[in-house]
């Protein structure tokens, strides 16, 4: 970065005063076990209900699963109002589970219709269910079911596709759209509820919400990506291909209002528009102008990132997130970054520079190899401003390297913490997924609450996760769960 902020710069009164958004994750659950079920309620309004409780089971899991699609649209990590008070991770990890429950829900929709027939007459129940998927009138909703599988199983193997990033973006949008659309068309159309009073009003909302949505996502943001462009000042090789970019508003654009940690989307040159976008965390203090990014080449999109050119319009969409000191309060705080996972971490170390934040600080950097370290010498000059202990440690230890080999174990962690109490210490972590639980699994056995150990992954393939990860889980399998007592209720209503 070519004019990061120094520590003789008291420059407060630049900082950002905008509040990160809070809100109990217990109430966006209720607001969306809600949404979910409100269309069940309202069809007890209407005087069709189904004879049998299997077909009612059937109508209310087509319900339950159609409200359930729409609500995806905006738990994607786009939306400030659900990310900025959950985190991205939180965000993402509900947003994938719940496609699962999503799927088997309107899998299980046709299956449940026939079933009274099949368990009276199998074959005339099979005869049931080819009538269901190809009579004309309920092709909307036989696309409807496709779409959703493939969009479902196309996300869970994405990593085994040999597809651009972007193509499967394009390609989640389209057959998500047309999933969602098919099943409202199909609901009105075929739905023993909503041929007319409040259910088919609910489908009508539904279907507005979502076009509104869309349109903001790919209308009035594209609009903004060109209407209020960045320009890309310099390009910085910080370490072995990883990037720096400085990236400052032009004439007309208004300034971002940020919290160091939080992230943007980013596009440059003419590809600036909303499906071509890409999230990176903000490495940088709101008290300079403009904002870096750090970027590491890993993939399409970041292949040529070293290649930019200054001047390059650049789109910016943001910030978002709750990754933010602002958010979590401690009397110590601990900054865990792995290999590029440095990015929001060294954004958060130049703010508190800037502020010449007086708490302890403690700072542990991971990487395979030494030539991955970046911002050393900043690192190295923060202990002026800053009541800072760093340890810089790498699993490979090259001739020359005379820092700490291996991995963040109890042990060092242990050392790190010396001296703060752990209850008050608050840790923000952002790093590859193995390590991120692993460290926060570890943090959990110094003392340290859960609610104070904080964390991103820049990827998310799977793999290990920790006792943080474990509990979320337990409490989205509970929105599962009371979905199912819904269903079960409605089907023993009579």
């Amino acid at each position: 970065m070519t004019d990061t902020v120094t520590p003789g710069v008291p420059a407060m009164s630049q900082r950002s005063t905008r509040r990160l958004p809070r809100l109990p994750a217990s109430l966006l659950a209720a607001l969306y076990l809600g949404l979910c079920t409100l269309p069940l309620a309202l069809s007890l309004m209407t005087d069709a209900s189904p004879h049998d409780p299997l077909e009612r089971l059937a109508a209310g899991l087509g319900m339950v699963g159609l409200a359930g699609m729409a609500v995806q649209f905006v738990t994607s990590g786009r939306f400030e109002v659900v990310s900025g008070r959950l985190g991205i991770d939180k965000i993402m990890a509900f947003h994938k589970l719940a496609a699962w429950w999503i799927l088997l829900a309107i899998v299980l929709h046709p299956l449940a219709y026939v079933a009274p027939t099949w368990l009276e007459d199998p074959n005339l129940g099979a005869e049931r269910l080819v009538a269901y998927l190809t009579r004309p009138h309920y092709r909307s909703g036989v696309i409807a079911w496709a779409a959703l599988v493939l969009l479902v199983l196309s996300s869970a193997f994405r990593n085994r596709l040999p597809w651009r990033y972007d193509v499967w973006r394009g390609t989640h949008l389209v057959l998500g759209t047309v999933a969602t659309a098919g099943g409202l068309h199909h609901a009105m159309s075929t739905g023993r509820f909503a041929a007319r009073g409040p259910l088919e009003t609910y489908w009508l909302l539904i279907a507005a919400t979502i076009i509104a949505v869309l349109s903001i996502l790919y209308g009035y943001r594209w609009l903004n990506l060109h209407r209020r462009p960045w320009r890309l000042r310099s390009v910085t090789r910080r370490a072995d291909r990883l990037w720096e970019l400085d990236i400052q508003p032009a004439e007309d654009t208004p300034p971002l209002d940020y919290h160091a940690g939080q992230f943007v989307w980013m596009t440059e040159g003419g590809r600036r528009f909303p499906l071509f976008d890409h999230p990176f965390s903000i490495a940088d203090s709101p008290t300079r102008p403009g904002l870096s990014l750090i970027i590491k080449e890993v993939g399409d999109f970041t292949r040529g990132i070293g290649n930019l050119q200054p001047g390059t319009p650049i789109g910016i969409d943001g910030p978002y997130g709750e990754f933010a000191l602002e958010a979590h309060p401690g009397e110590a705080v601990l900054l865990v970054a792995g290999g590029v996972g440095i990015a929001p971490i060294i954004g958060m170390l130049r703010d508190l520079i800037a502020r010449r934040d007086k708490r302890p600080i403690r700072l542990a950097y991971a990487v395979g190899t030494p030539s991955n370290f970046a911002c050393l010498e900043e690192i190295a000059a923060a202990h002026a401003a800053l009541e800072l202990k760093v340890l810089l440690i790498s699993e490979d230890s090259p001739p020359g390297f005379e820092g700490a080999v291996g991995r963040l174990d109890h042990a060092r962690l242990n050392d790190l913490l010396d001296g703060i109490e752990p209850r008050s210490c608050v840790a923000l972590m952002c790093g590859p997924g193995g390590m991120v639980s692993a460290v926060s699994d570890t943090l959990l056995d110094l003392g340290l609450p859960m609610k104070n150990v904080v964390y991103e992954r820049f990827d998310y393939a799977g793999g290990a996760s920790s006792r943080q990860d474990r509990r979320r889980s337990l409490a989205f399998g509970g929105v599962a769960a009371l979905l199912a007592a819904a269903l079960s209720l409605y089907y023993f209503v009579s």
